[in-house]
């Protein structure tokens, strides 16, 4: 396991804990400012995941990855063992509107499977295991951020 990942990953859980304590999970997106606010609760999010992913062993190669195509951003590229994942990351600061993965709806994952096929396109390496992941980043008052993976969230 890899203590730098460990030791980043829990500073990290520490001092979003202390910001909520003072501020809030990051404000709800409403009002001026209400994007940027937005923006940086999603940068956050990606953040604590790229760290627990790399904690659980993750090798990331790659971050907001967009293809030269229309296709969408891929938001993490990583080896999980011997199979390459693209990790769709989602945060939410409430389960008002449910959980973050049902935020990716089968429009974005056809553009996540669309910028995936064209990553795999250029990948020197053939053929080569892959799936679809999904890093569920929610604010819980009493816990801070938790992260949770969902392996293989779905298919092409």
């Amino acid at each position: 396991m890899d203590w730098v990942a460990r030791l980043v990953y829990g500073a990290l859980v520490r001092r979003e804990k202390r910001r909520a304590k003072t501020a809030g999970p990051g404000g709800q997106a409403s009002g001026p400012g209400a994007k940027a606010r937005h923006l940086k609760v999603g940068a956050r999010g990606e953040k604590l995941a790229y760290w627990y992913l790399r904690r659980a062993g993750y090798i990331i190669v790659a971050r907001n990855r967009r293809p030269n195509s229309r296709s969408g951003e891929l938001d993490m590229v990583g080896w999980d063992g011997p199979t390459l994942a693209f990790i769709e990351v989602k945060t939410r600061t409430g389960t008002e509107a449910g959980p973050p993965e049902t935020a990716v709806s089968l429009r974005q994952q056809r553009r996540i499977v669309k910028g995936a096929q064209e990553y795999m396109r250029r990948l020197k390496r053939r053929p080569v295991a892959y799936r679809f992941d999904i890093a569920s980043v929610l604010w819980n008052p009493a816990m801070g951020y938790q992260v949770r993976v969902i392996k293989d969230a779905f298919k092409e």
